[in-house]
């Protein structure tokens, strides 16, 4: 399989899931909020904080219908989408402030212009909105830079996967693709795991799941399928003003995630040959094993019969598969039942 690297992290199989803290919208339009994000995204132990770089006038109209009407301050989309809008000196702010804490920034551009905005700060990696699947003005745009790309595959069918994933190799790109569920919440059982098989066996590329359960469930399970990166929404509550609270994990489930991949990485990475292991445990094989042992005392002389003898703990002793190897000698001493029985309490033959 196809590895790729962003920020010099390999991603793709033998590496450690990359994990991205999908912001989007939660910051609400606040530039302080989004800061916070970054800050509490580090904390918690991911790879990536992303957000979505929305340019109103570049991507949408006044036609645009809300996906759910939940904001009451905006008369429209077009509204909210200029209301989230940041300059681009304030991107940059924030991805120096991701830099800073170690953290990868990305953000979805939806339209040329936000392309080109992020292009000036340098972006590492582009990750392709679940909208954006059949957006090649967008792509192209995007390859011009050469850095990987992130297909997120929630809308498309396969025939158009094949053909994003034919046009990326045609621009020679760099690229993972990403099972997705476009639903908010997303219930479990519409998170797709099994297409993440799919998706490796039949692309040959890194695979992950971006996530919109809400639940931390589809991420852990998706890591322990091997899953090459898990993007989730992130959230400080999910009682805060956001259309993907629902959708999100909080910062304390986040942390579990990542030390769920952590604990993953560090056991992958050292695999157990089970020859070698049981001679490494002699020891605890002694103290877990049985040997034979008298159900009553007997004294110096006794000549040893089945019915005298039981298996009792630990090992060390005469073992209990040598019972019939012992029917008939005489014990050189006397023995009593909280003693097992040991091949120096037989008279040598």
């Amino acid at each position: 399989m196809n590895r790729l690297s962003i920020a010099g992290r390999e991603v793709g199989p033998g590496c450690p899931a990359l994990i991205i803290a999908e912001v989007a919208q939660a910051h609400d339009g606040s530039l302080g909020m989004a800061h916070a994000f970054i800050d509490a995204v580090g904390d918690a132990g991911a790879d990536a904080v992303k957000f979505q770089t929305h340019i109103a006038a570049a991507e949408s109209t006044l036609d645009e219908p809300f996906r759910v009407r939940f904001s009451q301050q905006d008369q429209t989309r077009y509204h909210y989408w200029t209301r989230m809008e940041f300059t681009p000196d304030e991107w940059r702010e924030l991805a120096a402030h991701a830099e800073k804490r170690g953290l990868v920034f990305l953000s979805s551009p939806f339209s040329v212009a936000g392309v080109d905005l992020l292009r000036g700060l340098g972006m590492l990696a582009w990750k392709i909105g679940s909208g954006e699947f059949a957006s090649a003005d967008l792509w192209k745009a995007m390859a011009e830079t050469g850095a990987p790309i992130l297909f997120s595959t929630g809308m498309a069918k396969r025939a158009e996967i094949a053909d994003a994933v034919a046009s990326f190799r045609s621009m020679n790109l760099p690229y993972a693709l990403m099972q997705c569920t476009s639903a908010y919440p997303t219930p479990l059982e519409a998170v797709g795991l099994n297409v993440l098989d799919e998706l490796r066996r039949e692309f040959d590329c890194p695979v992950g799941l971006s996530d919109h359960s809400g639940s931390m469930f589809p991420g852990l399970a998706a890591l322990a399928r091997g899953a090459n990166l898990l993007e989730v929404h992130v959230t400080f509550d999910r009682r805060m003003f956001s259309p993907d609270t629902a959708a999100s994990l909080t910062f304390d489930e986040l942390k579990i995630v990542c030390q769920m991949r952590d604990a993953l990485s560090r056991m992958d990475a050292h695999p157990v040959d089970k020859d070698a292991m049981a001679e490494q445990l002699l020891g605890m094989r002694e103290i877990f094993g049985k040997s034979l042992a008298p159900v009553r005392p007997l004294a110096a002389g006794t000549v040893l019969r089945p019915e005298m003898m039981v298996s009792k703990k630990p090992g060390g002793g005469i073992p209990l598969e040598a019972a019939g190897r012992i029917s008939g000698r005489r014990l050189a001493r006397d023995v009593a039942p909280d003693r097992i029985l040991r091949w120096t309490d037989l008279v040598e033959e």
